[in-house]
């Protein structure tokens, strides 16, 4: 539960309090960031304690690591990360140096979805899941361990989104409407480990542009339920029988933040929203339907 909420605030920022000694600090831009950050923190714990949470208990643990296919997982894990990806940015907007940047701006993601996972520990209706923390911290990790080593993004974690047929069965759980279901239907979401091929396969590939990527992804399909299927929905419907199988792909990416540009604002736009695969051609293969070419996969 926590990912689907936690997509919506990919530009989340702690309170570095400790840091507001730095000489090189811009003040005036740390002190943005401080507020802001801390304001937006501050209003979504609350908010998420006061709308998602209804009674709260003893905390307690819960193992959901086999719902949705591990599409939880990934989300937690790419969450964290891109969330540390664009805290450290503006930390370094703010004055930092990259490594202390990158180490306080990394580990903000991961923060932040602690703070709700300890929400779900509370929640009756939920629990504290070891396997969503691995996977906060994995995402964390897999952003500062590159910058520190490369002091570059070499393999992004990416999301993307197209509408799934499978909603329409069980809309209070999936969504009921298209503002829900990028949110909440596993079925349409994909996740994608995306490299610069300049960065990594071909290096000495002048010809190449410099913001081309490949990127392997993976997603659902068939799934109405987290560990299985069910034979009814909410409203006591019959629901159809579906197969459930992942999909595994192969496409074209861009690394947005690669793109030449003088403008500094349309160069911050870029980087925020590196965080989506692009459309582009590509291959997909599922167990139950074999090989399959996309002109755009997303």
């Amino acid at each position: 539960m926590t990912s689907k909420v936690s997509k919506v605030i990919l530009l989340l920022l702690i309170p570095f309090g400790l840091l507001a000694q730095e000489q090189k600090l811009n003040k005036k831009r740390f002190n943005t960031l401080l507020i802001g950050g801390g304001t937006l923190y501050t209003v979504s714990i609350i908010g998420l304690g006061s709308v998602w949470y209804q009674d709260f208990g003893r905390f307690h643990f819960f193992n959901d690591n086999n719902s949705w296919g591990y599409m939880d997982k990934l989300g937690h894990t790419t969450t964290a990360y891109q969330i540390g990806r664009l805290s450290a940015k503006s930390l370094a907007w703010s004055g930092l140096d990259h490594q202390q940047a990158t180490w306080y701006g990394g580990m903000t993601g991961l923060f932040f979805l602690t703070s709700v996972e300890v929400f779900d520990g509370l929640s009756e209706d939920w629990g504290f899941s070891i396997g969503d923390f691995a996977a906060n911290t994995l995402g964390s990790a897999a952003f500062i361990s590159q910058e520190l080593i490369w002091s570059e993004q070499k393999v992004m974690l990416k999301w993307s989104y197209s509408g799934s047929p499978y909603a329409q069965y069980r809309p209070e759980l999936l969504g009921s409407s298209s503002s829900q279901r990028w949110l909440k239907d596993y079925n349409g979401q994909t996740y994608w480990l995306s490299t610069n091929l300049r960065s990594t396969i071909f290096q000495n590939a002048s010809r190449l542009p410099k913001w081309l990527n490949l990127a392997v992804g993976y997603g659902i399909d068939g799934y109405t339920g987290g560990s299985s299927n069910p034979s009814e929905n909410e409203a006591g419907q019959t629901l159809p029988k579906f197969t459930r199988s992942g999909q595994y792909y192969l496409s074209l990416d861009v690394d947005l933040t690669k793109i030449e540009t003088r403008s500094n604002l349309i160069r911050g736009l870029l980087g925020a929203l590196n965080f989506i695969k692009i459309p582009l051609p590509g291959i997909e293969y599922n167990p139950e339907n074999g090989w399959k070419y996309h002109w755009l996969a997303f």
